[in-house]
Formats: structure tokens, sequence, C-alpha cells
């Protein structure tokens, strides 16, 4: 959530801003619930000041003749505050519904358009293979090395799921702690968080848990969904706190599952791992101060890229366009990984990406810092994926494949796993 208090004034900006993102915002509505709320509040503190002043009559000197008036007087105040008051919590629900659609200022230099292809590319790192043999995809590999166990999951479960096995169970439990080890060395506070939140929640950091778009998996009668990402129940956790200064920042490294419903994900891009309904998934989290965001969304962005150099993974660094932000991002960085079984000839798959989303978040859940001349100002929140599992195990087993079958681990991830290669069981 924006300041509103800037609805009026920054009116232009906010509607350049609703356009770039290609959203549906009706700020005309959003600025006349605000002034009908306000005007309403004047009205009932207006009515109140004349029942306090009723009452305060009713208590002193008064003839017999006066009390029946002003008894009258202040059956009607009541009755009209009343009335008021209902219309006030009917508006402050269209407020809030509306004012909540309005996206986050974007950076000034991130790059406008509404498809990935009008993300800007900054950087590359790491060599993209060369085989002299035809490369397979994950799901090929998966089956020949009995690591991934697609069918079963469909049939226990039904598609998008998959059972992660031997090698590949070891696989992702070793991913796990390398990028725990390297965030907890940063000063990182590891956390496994519930997989489950409050709506409320999920609606203050930005997610729709309602509705045919909706990404989200809701639990019906409960008030409570199941997490798309630890970034949910790490900002939740000090939703209405007030903070000390000298306690910022507050650097998180949570690991939980993820559920995500993916409707309508299809294609060949989509197989596999690469789209599924649950994955785990170590969330890296920033409170931060304002002046601060800027420079902890780099070090986000420096710190993905040192896991996946670490993994001799080759990604590209992008800068995602204005269109593809969501409406919490002020700015974000994707790394993206090359596979070379995606598509025909291999192609760049989205591995982590990392957000600064300045005080949105904190606005609509409540949470700030205590300045040391006593004033109280919203944080920054920042997020980034240090890995998914899923996607991360895709890039390692289609990178480092063999002529043979097998597929190599890389070396950082050896002290981890306790084995160099993965091989096919006919060999062992």
């Amino acid at each position: 959530m924006i300041d509103l208090k800037d609805l009026k004034e920054r009116k232009s900006e906010i509607e350049a801003n609703i356009r770039n993102r290609f959203m549906n915002v009706d700020l005309e509505a959003v600025i006349g619930l605000y002034d009908r709320k306000n005007e309403l509040i004047r009205q009932i503190e207006g009515l109140r000041s004349q029942r306090n002043q009723n009452a305060a009559k009713m208590k002193g000197k008064i003839t017999p003749e006066e009390r029946p008036a002003l008894i009258e007087e202040g059956k009607i105040l009541k009755e009209k505050i009343a009335a008021l008051e209902a219309d006030l919590t009917e508006c402050e629900a269209r407020f809030k519904t509306e004012s909540h659609k309005i996206p986050n200022y974007a950076h000034p230099d991130a790059p406008v358009g509404k498809e990935d292809k009008d993300s800007l590319e900054i950087e590359r790192c790491g060599t993209i293979p060369q085989f002299d043999f035809k490369p397979k995809d994950h799901v090929q590999l998966g089956e020949e090395l009995d690591m991934i166990d697609f069918d079963t999951a469909t049939k226990v479960t039904g598609p998008k799921f998959y059972y992660l096995k031997n090698e590949g169970a070891l696989l992702e439990l070793a991913l796990t702690r390398y990028a725990i080890d390297i965030l907890t060395a940063k000063g990182f506070t590891p956390v496994i968080t519930p997989d489950l939140a409050k709506e409320e929640i999920l609606e203050g950091i930005g997610f729709n848990p309602r509705g045919n778009e909706s990404n989200i998996y809701t639990l019906e009668e409960t008030g409570t969904c199941l997490v798309g990402t630890a970034e949910i129940t790490l900002g939740g956790s000090l939703a209405d706190t007030v903070l000390e200064e000298e306690k910022l920042p507050l650097m998180m490294a949570g690991l939980s599952h993820c559920f995500r419903r993916e409707a309508g994900a299809a294609g060949q891009y989509s197989k596999g791992l690469y789209r599924v309904h649950q994955f785990t998934k170590v969330e890296m989290f920033i409170f931060c101060k304002p002046e601060e965001s800027d420079r902890f969304h780099r070090m986000l962005l420096e710190t993905e890229k040192e896991i996946f150099s670490g993994l001799d993974i080759p990604f590209r660094v992008v800068d995602t366009c204005t269109g593809d932000l969501g409406a919490p991002a002020y700015r974000k960085f994707d790394l993206e990984a090359w596979m070379p079984g995606r598509g025909d000839n291999g192609d760049f798959g989205e591995i982590t990406s990392t957000s600064n989303c300045t005080d949105y978040q904190s606005r609509r859940l409540n949470i700030k810092y205590k300045t040391a001349d006593g004033k109280k100002e919203y944080v920054h929140m920042l997020n980034g994926t240090a890995i998914a599992m899923s996607r991360a195990i895709i890039a390692i087993m289609e990178n480092f494949q063999q002529a043979d079958g097998s597929i190599l681990i890389p070396e950082k991830l050896r002290p981890y796993t306790g084995f160099d290669r993965i091989v096919p069981k006919c060999r062992k």
C-alpha cells in the first residue's frame, strides 16, 4: 500500500505507474472513497461532540421542562451517529479493497514493458556447456536414474506433484544445507516457518488468497492458506510491531514448503519440476531502514549470484520490466539459469528473484521502527530466493549430465551429498 496522502498530490505519477504495470485500478473511485471516508469521520466527530454536550447538560442544572427535549435530542444524535458509523464501516471496507489494488511505485530505472521479453538482461555469468551428444531434459534423466517419480505422485496426489528418490532426495537436502550455511555466515537467522498463514497476512504481503486468478490454496472455513513462499510467513511475523532502530537490519533465512495452484500453466516450458504445485525453498528476507533498502537489494542479488556461481551453474541477471513486477515490488531482479533440456536447443529459465518492496508491505502489515528522535517510521521490506530446490535440481541435472548417462555433482555440493556422481542404477 502506498502512502494514501499521496493520492491527490501524486495522482498523475500514480496513474502513469498503473499504466506502466498494465493494471486496472479505478483511481477516481479510490479518491472518491477516500474523501467520503474522511467526510464521514468529520461528521461523526461533530455529532459525538454534540452528544457529549447534550450529556453534560443532562448532568447539570436543568428544569423538568428542559429534560424531555434533551432526552429526545440525545436519542436523535445516537441514531444519526449509528447510521453514519454503519456508512463509515461500509465505506472503509470498499476503500480498503480498492486502495489495495494500487501497486507500489516503480524504480525509475525499471524497464517499462508488459512481458518477459521487455525485461532487460544486464549480466551473464558462467559458461554454457557444450555437449558432444544430444542432452536430455531432467524428466528423462530423472526417470533413467530413478531420482524423480512423477507417475506415482500423479496417482497418489495429482498432476504437477512428484516424488524425489534416492540421490534426488539427497540432492535437495544438500542444496538446503548449502544455502543455509552461506546465509548464516552472512548474518541471516535461519528459520523454519509454518506452511500456513492467515488470509490477512497474505493480503498484507500482497498476495490475493481468493478468486479465479489467485495462485493460492485456501483452506475453506479456516481463514488460512497454504503459503506460496516463506516471504509470507517471514514478513508476517512482525505484523503490528514497532522495532528499535538499533536492531535493524533484521535478516532471516526461511525454509518452507511452497504451494502454488499454477492455474493455467501449461506448455513444454512448464513440464517436469519447472512448474509444480509443491516445492521446497530457502527464502531470504530483510527488514531495514528506508535509506538502506537499495543497498540491501543489491546485496540479496549478489548473494543469489554467489550461490549459483558456487554451483557452477551458468545464468543471466534480468532487470524485471514493470508489467512483471507484481503489485508489491519497487524493483525486481531475476536470475535465469541455462537449462540445456529446455525447448529444442536449451534456454534460460528463472531460478531466483529478489524484490525491494520498500514500505508497501509494511504499511499494510503495520510494521514500523522507532527512530533515535522517537518518531515511528515504516520499515522497508525485501525478499530474495536463495534456492528454489526443484529448479536448482533441474539446472544441476541438465548442465552436469554426461555422455554415459551419469550426472556429476558440483564440487561445492559434494561435502553435503557425500557422493560426486549419480550413475544409472545398473552400473553400481
